[in-house]
């Protein structure tokens, strides 16, 4: 998800429609709320934030390290409406992740944003996608070592498991990465139905389920090494039980037991 930071409507609303054609979701923000919502919104929502589009406004170097403390891996880019070295050199000391200068499609936002988003996850050795492949920057994803076409809210799912490969994700959050977190006219069961079908496209693909889901919890995606075999697979043939020879060719024991007989002497 992009959060769109100005203080002019025009423009956060220009850009929202741009990535809601693209398939992303985003939130318009003024630079007065843009706190106030870090503060209020919870981590599990934030985890889902992609990057912060920081656009003219006096305040935006002071966002740096809210952003910082409340979204650690969302991805801070200035926009600006005229660009000189020295304003750039400045933003850059702030701590922006990247400069843009306007106009700038939000193709070449989102494939630096995805740039970013693959050194991370490079970065971090506990994520290992496997089979597959994924581009963060609206390519679909190398499944298998070919390329598997995949609807826009299905590959956004895809990717989103990936960034968090390893860790359980619930319903919600995949929801809130997808179609973003202030969106009231999508339901959230809608995640389960694509999930659905991205599973069995993956399962034909792969050979093995590679999305576990679990009730109550959430999903995780899995590779081939985790994947755990099937209980018919691991189960070893019963083997009729041997009986010696000498034990099925003895005689039965036909001695009696005698019983001790009570007897009752009256008073």
């Amino acid at each position: 998800m992009f959060i769109i930071v100005d203080s002019r409507e025009i423009v956060t609303a220009g850009y929202a429609s741009a990535f809601e054609r693209e398939g992303y979701a985003s939130l318009e923000l003024h630079p007065s709320e843009i706190l106030d919502w870090l503060e209020i919104t919870s981590a599990q929502d934030l985890s889902s934030v992609d990057a912060i589009l920081l656009g003219e406004s006096e305040e935006r170097t002071g966002f740096v390290s809210s952003i910082r403390s409340r979204c650690p891996e969302a991805q801070i880019v200035a926009l600006q409406d005229t660009a000189s070295l020295e304003s750039t050199l400045e933003l850059f000391s702030a701590g922006m992740d990247d400069v843009l200068r306007k106009p700038v499609h939000v193709r070449e936002i989102i494939a630096r944003v995805g740039a970013f988003r693959r050194r991370i996850t490079a970065r971090n050795s506990s994520v290992g996608t496997g089979a597959i492949e994924v581009f963060f920057d609206g390519r679909d994803p190398l499944v298998g070592g070919e390329v598997m076409e995949l609807p826009r809210r299905e590959r956004r799912i895809l990717e989103y498991l990936v960034k968090n490969k390893g860790r359980r994700v619930t319903k919600t959050q995949i929801f809130n990465a997808v179609y973003g977190v202030m969106n009231d006219g999508v339901d959230e069961c809608v995640v389960e139905s694509h999930i659905s079908k991205l599973r069995k496209k993956l399962r034909k693909k792969l050979g093995y389920d590679a999305i576990e889901s679990t009730r109550y919890i959430g999903y995780m995606l899995k590779d081939g090494l985790s994947a755990k075999p099937k209980v018919g697979d691991t189960r070893r043939p019963v083997q009729p039980s041997q009986v010696p020879v000498c034990a099925s060719e003895k005689t039965p024991d036909t001695r009696t037991v005698k019983t001790p007989y009570l007897s009752v002497v009256s008073a």
